[in-house]
């Protein structure tokens, strides 16, 4: 099962391969990483998407509680949340496929960020099935580069 994993960590040098050791070391692999500072300068917030049982998350997220840096670990998938995934996409367009290009992107609530002779750079953001959704879509023969900032989320309810 997909898991997002949410880490509250000091924003300390070496912080973020210690949490990314913590899973490479028990042979799990990390589908999405995401890391910025938060309102306060002293703390980061790590999200992790990673796939595994609901066992072996639950003994990551004690391992990862131990860890000097962290100050606060939630299973997001565990609680009511919202999440999100930004990506970037450049497509070849021409004036044959430009209208329906234009209907997806109108469709998956996208903007298109840049316009050139023949291409669009298109932003979308929303669930990953969404963004998969929207890349599915597309004719794959069309899409010349894509970038995905990987997920984030938080918890909907105020965590005491």
């Amino acid at each position: 099962m997909r898991h997002i994993i949410s880490v509250m960590l000091e924003n300390e040098a070496g912080a973020l391969s210690r949490v990314a050791g913590l899973f490479s070391a028990r042979g799990f692999n990390i589908e999405s990483l995401t890391v910025a500072a938060t309102n306060d300068p002293t703390l980061s917030r790590m999200t992790i998407v990673s796939v595994g049982d609901d066992n072996i998350i639950e003994q990551i997220v004690k391992q990862l509680e131990k860890l000097i840096d962290v100050v606060k670990v939630i299973d997001l998938t565990a609680t009511e949340h919202v999440e999100r995934e930004l990506l970037l996409v450049k497509i070849d367009v021409n004036p044959n496929t430009q209208a329906d290009i234009d209907r997806q992107i109108d469709q998956f609530s996208g903007k298109i960020i840049d316009v050139s002779e023949d291409t669009y750079l298109i932003e979308v953001a929303g669930q990953s099935k969404k963004i998969n959704e929207f890349l599915d879509s597309l004719d794959a023969s069309k899409i010349l580069e894509v970038s995905r900032t990987g997920v984030t989320g938080v918890c909907q309810k105020r965590e005491g």
